[in-house]
């Protein structure tokens, strides 16, 4: 075991004992602090029985209840709690004599020690009758017990300040003085927090650390953790937390884990940032960075930074690189980026560093980098185990932090070949359709399966994500206060676009519009005061000011899904993300001929090129466009492609083509794109020409246009003109017909 080293002296730390006296509320500055039955982290939820003040544990029944349940054979918790029996031990009054205005405490027989043998001696049958006459015994002026709460008497004032039976506890005790003994009884059945036996400095940093909990209001501190952290740090016999450090109270700890540790680091941490201030001026010159003492930073859209998130700069190995590593961190934060963001970009500037370490021992200085290093880079990271996201990562991180450093002037010896160029980053796969299937389909959008939710917060977050394209995470941080109307008083759903960091807006029906109003009604009744969340958080959220998690989410549809038993097409279990629904939206849309530009606006795209990317996965309305329409060659003959034929997707591909290179202003060409066309300018009169009823006006106006022609040629003597443009109008007379006479059979 390592040998702790000796403790620091609080000397060293003047001030922080007079800044935890001003920090200290008074409600929290007390030997023992009661815990509310109904507080949200320190407490566990008041007992399930209506009349019972005692706090709840498991089964959110105190302990006496929990055990009354118990001898009745765990009966429906229902059930149980409509009737629980008589009021437990400790909160009830205690039995007094029968006799009327007898106070001292009943013993045998529902009498006094005193009024008791006299109705022995009296050799009455009807004990009923004799108390109605009995009078009052002993002294003439009864003195009360001397606990508040009690209303019976004391049997003998000179000797024992407390009634029969409350004496008797106090001897069990081992007759306490009367405060202590008082506040013993006034303990019993409630949650409390003990910091009796520490020194005053201690005492206070540990009532310090239950009180920045408790207003956190987010990871919940129960009872016997607060306890177990004051002996922990009595057996350690320092004076303050900071005589340790974090590793050195976790070696301490002896491995205790979950919400114990996580308290224990919580407590050392305030009371140092108490100490030694938050901000840049303390963490900037550190080489590990605490980003939950930088305040204004998120780790993620709608996620605070908990105490163990770092940027640690010591990885890096050269010393030069890590003051500009440092100012370049600072200044990506500085422009609004998350902090997993720039976690992200130190952590690809630190497969940079450990390339220069193992491979290029040469470079000393940011001087030596130049495009020879940056080649030699590229090469080592084809070698390395990692996966092409990564791989980029590690070729934009450090092709950013260059061009910062050139473009804030922070080093001018870096070298102008610096350079990392666009070819430099390996190819991505192509992107694949990760739009579902409508089988699939089919199956999340049932009614049945959707009654599977067990609870309303996942199953709405899924109908939103389904019928408005969200991504999952601005979703899940969707804000309490998120529909707006328009002049029509058309609903819409407002959002936070996480991604672009900026607000949208999408169009709903009122059908989810009343969803939402329920969901905004339960989170109301929840938390009746502040709520700024539409979902909030399930775990470490005791106030409901923290929205839900993407994990949270991801991990409720993952058990949604497996109850559902969810298939794909083969029978096999579907496997699905919440994003793919977005693309599912998106391919919908476009399957129901909405432009793209609308839709480009209802996901919220920078540009038009991710939405091109939704048309590109498939073209079914073209193509049923295509298979629907009726085709008629020059001979006014039908001309059908069958869908399903054998060469269905050869001819689909053939006419694809063709419609794009050579569609002519009456039809569509249908020579193969490879051959010349031995009637050029003459399509009219070409064996492979054909049209379709959406040209019908343009052939009857150029029928038209043949006969006035014909009618000028014979009129002047053209023969040859006139007979080239007459079998142009019998080749249009056919194709009219052929059309007619097909969109009369289809009317019929």
């Amino acid at each position: 075991m390592s040998v702790l080293p000796s403790r620091v002296p609080v000397s060293t730390r003047p001030g922080l004992l007079g800044k935890l006296v001003a920090q200290v509320r008074v409600e929290f500055r007390s030997d023992i602090y009661f815990i509310a039955a109904d507080d949200l982290v320190l407490g566990q939820g008041p007992c399930s029985v209506p009349t019972c003040d005692r706090p709840g544990t498991k089964d959110r029944l105190c302990s006496a209840h929990r055990h009354r349940w118990h001898e009745q054979s765990c009966p429906e918790m229902t059930a149980f709690v409509a009737a629980p029996g008589p009021e437990i031990n400790g909160r009830r009054d205690l039995r007094a004599c029968a006799v009327p205005g007898c106070r001292y405490g009943a013993s045998g027989l529902g009498l006094c020690v005193r009024h008791r043998p006299v109705f022995r001696r009296s050799s009455e049958s009807d004990q009923d009758a004799w108390v109605a006459r009995a009078g009052l015994l002993g002294r003439p002026d009864p003195v009360k017990c001397l606990l508040p709460f009690c209303t019976l008497w004391t049997e003998n004032p000179k000797i024992n300040l407390y009634c029969n039976s409350h004496t008797t506890r106090w001897i069990g005790l081992g007759r306490p003085g009367s405060v202590e003994y008082i506040a013993h009884c006034l303990r019993r059945g409630r949650a409390w927090i003990d910091f009796r036996g520490l020194s005053p400095q201690l005492k206070l940093e540990l009532q310090y650390a239950v009180q920045c909990r408790h207003d956190q209001a987010t990871i919940t501190a129960p009872r016997p953790v607060v306890a177990w952290t004051i002996k922990l740090v009595k057996d350690a016999r320092v004076s303050s937390l900071l005589d340790r450090s974090p590793e050195q109270w976790r070696l301490l700890a002896g491995g205790k884990k979950g919400t114990y540790d996580r308290f224990l680091d919580h407590a050392r941490d305030v009371v140092e940032t108490l100490d030694s201030g938050v901000g840049w001026a303390v963490e900037y010159p550190r080489d590990v960075w605490r980003l939950h003492r930088l305040p204004g930073l998120t780790l993620n859209p709608g996620k605070p930074i908990h105490s163990r998130s770092h940027l640690r700069f010591d990885r890096l190995a050269q010393p030069w690189l890590r003051p500009l590593a440092k100012r370049w961190a600072r200044w990506r934060l500085s422009t609004g980026l998350t902090a997993a963001t720039v976690i992200g970009d130190l952590q690809g500037l630190h497969r940079f560093s450990t390339f220069l370490a193992d491979a290029a021992p040469d470079v000393k200085s940011l001087c030596d980098v130049d495009r020879g290093v940056l080649e030699r880079y590229l090469a080592w990271l084809v070698t390395a185990p990692i996966g092409p996201g990564a791989k980029e990562d590690a070729i934009t991180a450090p092709g950013m932090f260059f061009q910062a450093i050139r473009q804030h002037g922070w080093d001018e010896s870096l070298a102008g070949t610096a350079l990392f160029f666009p070819g430099d980053i390996p190819a991505r796969p192509p992107q694949r359709a990760r739009h579902l299937a409508e089988f699939v389909m089919a199956q999340v959008e049932a009614p049945a399966n959707l009654e599977r939710w067990t609870t309303p917060e996942g199953r709405l977050i899924t109908i939103i994500l389904i019928r408005c394209g969200l991504r999952a995470t601005d979703a899940c941080t969707l804000a309490f206060d998120c529909l707006l109307h328009d002049g029509q008083n058309a609903p819409y759903l407002r959002y936070i676009n996480n991604k672009m960091r900026r607000e949208a807006a999408v169009p709903i029906d009122e059908e989810l519009e009343a969803e939402i109003h329920a969901q905004q009604r339960r989170i109301a009744a929840r938390w009746p005061g502040n709520h700024p969340c539409l979902f909030p958080a399930v775990v470490h959220n005791g106030a409901g000011q923290l929205p839900m998690t993407y994990y949270s989410y991801r991990g409720m549809l993952n058990d949604w899904l497996t109850r559902c038993d969810v298939r794909d097409e083969h029978g096999g279990p579907a496997h699905l993300t919440p994003h793919q629904w977005r693309h599912t939206f998106a391919t919908r849309l476009i399957n129901k001929d909405v432009p793209q530009e609308v839709i480009r606006v209802l996901l919220d795209h920078e540009s038009s090129q991710m939405t091109a990317h939704y048309a590109r996965i498939t073209d079914q309305t073209v193509r049923r466009r295509w298979a629907q329409a009726t085709k008629v060659n020059i001979r006014g003959e039908l001309v059908n492609l069958d869908p399903d034929g054998p060469l269905a997707q050869a001819q689909w591909a053939r006419t694809r083509y063709d419609m794009a290179t050579q569609t002519l202003p009456h039809g569509y060409c249908a020579m193969p794109a490879q051959r010349s066309c031995p009637h050029a300018n003459a399509c009219l009169t070409c064996p492979v020409f054909l049209t379709g009823p959406e040209f019908l006006p343009e052939l009857r106006e150029h029928r038209g246009r043949t006969l006035t022609l014909i009618d000028n040629a014979e009129a002047n003597g053209h023969t040859r003109v006139g007979e080239m443009n007459k079998d142009v109008l019998t080749n249009l007379d056919r194709m009219i017909a052929g059309v007619d006479q097909q969109g009369e059979a289809d009317a019929i």
